[in-house]
This record gives structure tokens, sequence and C-alpha cells, in this order.
């Protein structure tokens, strides 16, 4: 059958693309720039890629007539303060552009709404839904809660909070009960409800065994990492007070922190789990789910991200705007040295940042990274998402890779830290040297002075960064 995948370059698009393609369907993944879409080399030459914005009602013509079924995985949850807004256009125009096409089955994955007063981010879920609904096709909806895999959020904000924080002082919305699902299954009931009859037309509740609390969730993952955690709940931290909490302490933004606290008040609880009888799944427990996570992660097997996400860090626009690095009007701090071994040079070009740092001053980056967090950026905290490998639109703490080619040796950068201007660092070898270039276009007299403020800092570590790049030390 023939499957058009929104969402194909996201947390879950990515991970759903290669199952399907097992399944023999042929899929058409939707992407907003494909750019930043890097799918494995072996699913190239089984899929097709269409570029449009659902936002972009032109863009839509492009969606082929002869689709059978379609999967709805956008959301633009703290992207923007207008985010609902922005959800109910997109579903009405792929609704509009589907009813122009064959497609019979359109299966969307939504939030749990069963309570009668919905946070602002699950309220917007149920009016896609309802959009989505009037569509001249077989609309299922499947609302989740929690979902736990390596990369997912969820799991990613419990981590930072369980390993970084022994003794946490935490908001009462840590009583509210949910049901956690692993991502595995998540996959399982997506592939398997496609073009199924038995859930035309209806919406189902998806969720694991277990219900619990967030404050069980979080003790349960300190003894699956064998850590003893103490947990306080105290009456007194307002939502916004909560949404600081987390944004400081784990590796989100603060819009998205926001929009999770208000989530997180309201009891996430499947109502049946009818679906896992109709589809013959059995989902794993929290506990298994995590193990299943930990596995992957120390495997470096981390199919996707949801830091690679442009919401993690506010960045909104399409790499192509960005990945021809200007020189009019901008600082450059370019620095050259000869490379003693030009394969190990790329090795340690694609193994920057995250763990292993940026090779010298890095105390110094650490700072830079606070001081971002503390002026509402993303700091250092988002790590990478592949210890091995860096692709286009991949998250690098405070960067965003715009350009990734081993065979040319080229690396490209961009800024996402808070900035009076716009930044490029990019890494390139010609010949028997590596040329480094640090460029700064600033905005403004605040834009100038920044970068005269960091200049010696700059002497400092770029020289330092580039030694150690291309020494054949290991």
């Amino acid at each position: 059958m023939r499957i058009l995948l929104t969402g194909a370059s996201g947390y879950i698009g990515k991970r759903l693309l290669p199952v399907l393609v097992e399944e023999g369907h042929d899929v058409i993944c939707c992407v907003r720039d494909v750019n930043r879409f890097n799918p494995p080399g072996y699913l190239k030459s089984k899929i097709s890629i269409l570029q449009l914005d659902l936002l972009d009602n032109d863009s839509l013509k492009k969606i082929p007539k002869d689709i059978d079924g379609a999967f709805y995985l956008v959301h633009s949850m703290s992207a923007s303060s207008d985010y609902e807004i922005l959800e109910q256009k997109s579903a009405i125009n792929f609704r509009n552009a589907l009813n122009k096409t064959n497609a019979q089955h359109v299966v969307y994955l939504s939030g749990i709404v069963n309570e009668s007063s919905l946070s602002k981010h699950l309220a917007s879920r149920k009016n896609v839904e309802v959009e989505l609904g009037k569509g001249s096709y077989n609309l299922t909806t499947l609302r989740a809660g929690i979902i736990i895999g390596s990369g997912s959020a969820s799991f990613e904000i419990i981590r930072d909070l369980v390993e970084k924080l022994p003794v946490m002082i935490t908001p009462k919305w840590l009583n509210t009960k949910c049901q956690p699902i692993g991502i595995s299954d998540v996959i399982k009931f997506l592939s398997k409800t496609i073009f199924n009859p038995k859930t035309f037309d209806r919406d189902f509740d998806i969720g694991g065994p277990d219900i619990l609390s967030y404050k069980d969730m979080l003790l349960e993952f300190g003894r699956t990492r064998n850590l003893k955690r103490y947990i306080f709940i105290v009456p007194v931290m307002t939502p916004k007070l909560s949404s600081y909490w987390l944004y400081f302490v784990t590796s989100t933004s603060y819009k998205l922190a926001a929009a999770l606290v208000n989530s997180m008040k309201i009891e996430v609880v499947c109502r049946t789990n009818e679906l896992n009888s109709i589809l013959g799944i059995k989902p794993l427990g929290y506990k298994e789910s995590l193990e299943r996570a930990f596995r992957k992660i120390e495997s470096n097997e981390v199919v996707s991200s949801w830091k690679d996400a442009y919401a993690s860090s506010g960045f909104n626009v399409n790499i192509s705007e960005f990945i021809q690095v200007p020189s009019y009007g901008c600082f450059l701090d370019v620095r050259e040295k000869k490379i003693e071994n030009r394969e190990e040079c790329i090795r340690k070009i694609w193994a920057i940042g995250g763990e292993n740092g940026w090779y010298y001053g890095n105390w110094l980056w650490r700072i830079r990274g606070f001081v971002d967090k503390l002026s509402g950026g993303v700091g250092l905290r988002r790590g990478r998402t592949n210890e091995n490998s860096l692709n286009t639109g991949d998250a690098l703490d405070f960067w965003r890779v715009l350009y990734a080619n081993k065979d040319e040796g080229r690396l490209l950068l961009f800024a996402e830290m808070k900035l009076p201007g716009e930044a490029w660092l990019e890494f390139k070898i010609v010949d028997d040297k590596l040329i480094q270039t640090a460029t700064f276009r600033p905005l403004g007299l605040w834009g100038r002075l920044y970068w005269y403020s960091v200049l010696p800092f700059h002497g400092l570590i770029f020289n330092g960064m580039i030694k150690r790049i291309t020494s054949s030390d290991g």
C-alpha cells in the first residue's frame, strides 16, 4: 500500500519508517526541509521524499493523488506561543489536501484526553483530532501518554532529574497518575493500526500495563540505575516556578517545560485496553521499557532523539536558509593548521561535543553554556544523539549541524545559543590543512560589543581546539 508519512524526520517518524518499509509499504516521506532528512542508506532507494509545509497550501499540492493512507505525526508544541492556532491550521490544510486524494485511512498519534478540563497542549491535540475527523477518509486516533524510549523527551527529562539530583524538592503534580508506554509498543500500535478496518473512525488510548505517579516513575528510574533518590513534594511551587525548575535542571526548552507542566497536572490514564486485543499486542511494563532504552543507549543505537527537533531550541527555520555562510558585515576568526593524519582528524571532528567536549577549554564552554541557559537558551545539555555520527539537522550541544560530509572533510555548525547576532563554526579540510572558521554576523551595536568582549577567549579556545584536532594523538 502507498502511505504518506508526515513528520518523517521526527522522533516517531524516524522509527516508524523502517517498519513500514519492512512490511512492504511504498512510503512517501513528508518533511519541511529535505536537507535535514537523513534516512539510513538502505532505505533511500525504497522511499520517496516530499518537501512540504502544512501551513503552505501550495506545497500540499505535491501530495500524490494515488496514496492509500497516511500517518499524521505532526505537532507544533513549543515551536511558538500560539502553537494551538498553527496546529489547527495545519490539520485543516492536511485534511483538505487529502480529500483530493484516494486516501482511505489516516492514523493520528495524539495524547490521552480523558478529562473535561484539559491543558492548552492536550486541548490543541484534541482540536486537531476533531479537524482531521471531518475528512472524507477513515480516521483512527491513537492517544498516548508518557512515551519511554531512548531519546524521547519524557525519558530524557526523567533521566536528567534522577541522574543529577540525589534529593528533589518537587511540585505537587508529581503525585499525578499516568500510564507510560514504551516507544517500541507505540510503533507496533501505529504500524498494525493502518488499514485495519476494525479501527476505522475510532479513537483508542494506548499505554503500558503500569499506572504510576510521576514520583513513582522517578524512583523506579533511580532503582533501575542503582541510584538512591529522595523526593519531597511541596505545595507552594507555582506552574511558572515548576517550569523554571524543569528548564534549569533538564535539557528541555522553557516553552516545552511550561507545556509539560500544564499537562502533568492532569491524569493521563487509559480508558480501556481494547486495542491490545484487536491488534494482539501485549505492551511492555515501565521497568522493561527503561531497560530496553538503556540497552539502546549503551550500544549507541539511538535511532532518533527529541533534541534534534527544532522545538528543542526554538530555532524554527529551514537549514537551507543558513547553509551559505555570509561574509559581508561579518567578523571572522580563521585558523589553519597542517594535518598529521587526515583520517584521525576527521574522526576527531565528527566526535566533537557531547561527552567528548570541545577538546580545549571545556570549562569555558561549560560557563558559556550556563550563561546561555540563564538567558533562556539551550545551554550545553542537549549533547549529541550518536557518539559516532553527525547528520544534517542534528543538535550538537548549543549548535545545529547544517552540513556534514566526511568525504569532503567538511562540518558546518550554526549556533542556537542566545546571541546578539548569528554565528557559524566550520571545519574544512583542504589538501593537507584544516581550516577552522568562526563567523559572526552582529546585530547592531550590541553584537559588535559582544564580539570584542569574547575575542580574547576565542584566541585561547579556538587555537587550542585546532591544535588538538590536527594532532595525531588519540
